[in-house]
């Protein structure tokens, strides 16, 4: 799918495009490549004399191979861009930027170029705010900047999802009242929390890299490095929040965990309890179970010894269970 973004009033205006001539028909200053075909790469390549890179959104690409300048003056970023939510599964997905800014074949000066295999929730936002707020956006610099200050608040926005669940997490877990199987929900989802906090630590230091190699490229005006710093400034905001959410899982896991242990533990103390209260009645069988005669029931007769014996056993029983349950051994 092949989109381009141009402005008009102030505004930007997205067209989908499906041919080289109506591609030919406007000064866009965005161009968004989302799962392009090899059509779509030719009209580019056509018109705007740009050839998009076969590793363009490949993931084992070096670090040091996703910031840099050609001699031309195009800049090549390749920014990963958190996906949360919407029932799927969390997950990055690598959108490869050019920033075009001086080419000869166009009228207009300056061209982002956005290639990338799906919709990314930022883009969303960015034509959104685009086309309601008139004077957001005035070259490809700045759309490049907006898509990153509006990553730096996707991720704000996850990491207060990730406070409501662990409230949420906190309260069934600190009521005192943790089956085996609440405990195992909680465990779970604590994990999926855990897996998110990392992704937007690794988000958040990815924009960061990014941002700060367009600070060095000296390509910005006055105002749009203020921007940038700004962007910086919210996303170290971001680490404290990151690093508070680690703690705070890390404490759920250890009481979700202690819990389970106390679970165990009052089954076991069961089992403790239950042997050494039959140890006594153990003990009167071993002893009246054997084939001999015993002179102190001789006098109870044959008919009276045994049931004598089964109410020594019961009594022999009973009484450290009642002994431990005075001591709150059974509770």
């Amino acid at each position: 799918m092949l989109n381009i973004f141009s402005l008009a009033n102030g505004r930007l205006f997205q067209e989908e495009i499906e041919s080289l001539e109506e591609l030919s028909r406007f000064q866009p200053i965005w161009v968004d490549l989302e799962s392009p075909t090899l059509d779509e790469k030719r009209w580019i390549k056509q018109y705007y004399g740009l050839s998009i890179p076969e590793d363009a959104m490949d993931e084992d690409i070096e670090e040091s191979a996703r910031f840099y300048e050609e001699d031309n003056g195009d800049l090549h970023i390749r920014s990963d861009f958190l996906i949360a939510g919407g029932g799927d599964e969390p997950r990055t997905v690598r959108v490869a930027f050019i920033l075009n800014l001086v080419n000869p074949s166009l009228k207009s000066h300056g061209v982002l170029f956005s290639i990338h295999d799906e919709d990314v929730p930022v883009f969303r936002l960015l034509r959104l705010r685009a086309r309601r707020a008139p004077g957001l956006i005035e070259d490809a610099k700045e759309v490049l900047l907006k898509l990153f200050d509006a990553d730096a608040e996707y991720s704000a926005d996850t990491l207060e999802g990730i406070y409501d669940e662990l409230e949420k997490i906190s309260k069934q877990v600190l009521s005192g009242k943790v089956t085996d199987t609440l405990a195992g929900e909680a465990l779970e989802e604590i994990a999926r929390q855990e897996d998110m906090n990392g992704r937007i630590r690794r988000n958040v230091m990815d924009t960061r890299r990014a941002v700060s190699f367009m600070m060095r490229s000296r390509m910005l005006s006055a105002s749009q490095f203020e921007e940038a710093r700004q962007i910086l400034r919210d996303i170290e905001s971001l680490d404290s929040h990151t690093a508070f959410l680690f703690d705070k899982i890390n404490f759920l896991m250890d009481a979700t965990v202690g819990f389970i242990n106390i679970n165990q533990n009052k089954i076991i103390k069961i089992f403790s309890v239950a042997s050494v209260a039959l140890l006594p009645p153990t003990l009167v069988a071993s002893i009246y179970g054997m084939n001999m005669r015993f002179p102190e029931i001789e006098w109870l007769g044959p008919i009276l010894s045994y049931p004598y014996v089964v109410l020594l056993m019961i009594a022999s029983a009973a009484l450290p269970m009642w002994y431990f349950g005075r001591r709150g051994w059974l509770s």
